[in-house]
């Protein structure tokens, strides 16, 4: 790859990852602060990022490969969802704050695809170059965290602002990425159901499930992690959660190594755990004796996301033709961000109203147990069912 194509898709990857982490990482705080909303209604919120992705990056992923060039369209929809981001911050009602950020998602989910899709065009060898690239993803979402506790802005409405501000550059600097051009127009069907044969193959599908239904306990840090630190008395709570996406930069590199050494089951397996264990560090952790075990339970992010979701996306790469890369790019996004966050985040947000003490208080032990327990269940069915050949030549 030249160096040219690699700084441009680096740069892509940080200022993608940098607009998602600057509102979602602080959006239930800033929901609890400005629109006194409860946790049904932030979890609410959080679905309608799951809604548009089981929608968009699915389709959107389509009309890539067959009738326009992928960073085009990921150029137009970053622009339009950089107003989107803007007008955000002018509602003060909990439904049409939901009805605008599902709007927006329907815009930004896509990309997510698109910009994978568009870096492993690029790619001779994806399986070592594309967590080389995948990487700066990372430092655009750690750089997000730390200016917004650099800013001290963490639960002000400039935390979209500033995301719109970078969504809109990254709407122009899609329009010189490397061209991307259309595939398959001649063999399909044109709603993009052709991805699902994917599905015909046994250990995919046994695969596709697993990843549904591990983001379930993966929505409970997304929606309520954020909220859980800020209510304990957690200072810098924004840049902390960063610890995570340094700790998912480390392993991110690792995983080519890994993949050739111990297999995509192994790997996988690894990922899991790491969810069971970050859970019960939450659970049982505190800010005077235990502070440990909640720093502990942010880095491991690092091994709950890579281990599963970077694998989970060259692992389908790997089994998808030429033609349907898009597609199948879309595919593994409506299964984890579409399909399991959607139940993740309604459920989520039920739990935590349950253990609700007042407006202020939550008994976040027993909230944090109930995703320990689900990623024990995913655990099980994974390690019984999953049967992946090990010889795997390439990504």
């Amino acid at each position: 790859m030249k160096s040219n194509i690699f700084a441009k898709l680096s740069l892509m990857m940080l200022l993608q990852y940098f607009v998602w982490s600057a509102w979602y990482v602080t959006m239930g705080t800033y929901m609890s602060e400005f629109l006194h909303s409860t946790g049904l209604q932030i979890g609410a919120a959080y679905s309608a990022l799951a809604i548009a992705t089981m929608i968009s990056p699915f389709f959107v992923g389509m009309v890539a490969d067959r009738f326009f060039a992928a960073q085009r369209i990921m150029g137009v929809l970053h622009l339009l969802g950089a107003a989107l981001l803007y007008f955000a911050t002018k509602i003060s009602d909990n439904t049409l704050f939901y009805w605008i950020i599902l709007a927006y998602s329907l815009l930004y989910m896509p990309t997510i695809a698109l910009s994978n899709s568009i870096a492993f065009q690029q790619m001779t060898d994806p399986g070592k170059q594309f967590p080389w690239i995948r990487v700066f993803g990372t430092v655009g979402w750690i750089v997000a965290g730390g200016l917004i506790t650099l800013l001290g802005i963490e639960k002000t409405p400039s935390t979209f602002y500033m995301a719109a501000i970078v969504s809109g550059g990254l709407g122009l600097i899609s329009f010189t990425l490397p061209d991307t051009p259309p595939k398959g127009k001649a063999s399909g069907s044109a709603i993009g159901t052709e991805a699902f044969v994917l599905l015909k193959e046994k250990t995919y599908l046994i695969f596709f499930i697993a990843a549904v239904l591990v983001c379930i306990p993966l929505s409970f840090y997304y929606g309520f992690a954020n909220v859980f630190f800020n209510e304990i008395g957690m200072e810098g709570v924004a840049f902390k959660m960063t610890m995570g996406q340094f700790s998912e930069a480390l392993f991110i590199l690792a995983i080519p190594f890994l993949f050739y050494r111990i297999g995509v089951k192994n790997i996988l397996i690894v990922g899991i755990s790491a969810w069971i264990i970050r859970y019960a560090c939450f659970a049982f952790g505190n800010l005077n004796d235990s502070a440990w075990m909640l720093y502990a339970g942010i880095i491991l992010h690092g091994v709950c996301y890579d281990f599963f979701f970077v694998t989970g996306y060259m692992y389908t790469e790997n089994k998808a033709g030429e033609k349907i890369k898009s597609a199948a790019q879309g595919l593994f996004t409506f299964a984890t961000y579409g399909l399991g966050m959607f139940i993740g985040t309604w459920f989520s947000g039920l739990t935590v109203d349950n253990y609700k003490m007042d407006d202020k208080h939550h008994l976040w032990q027993q909230i944090w147990l109930v995703p320990a327990y689900i990623a024990m269940v995913v655990l099980v069915y994974f390690v019984v069912f999953f049967r992946e050949k090990r010889e795997v030549k390439s990504l």
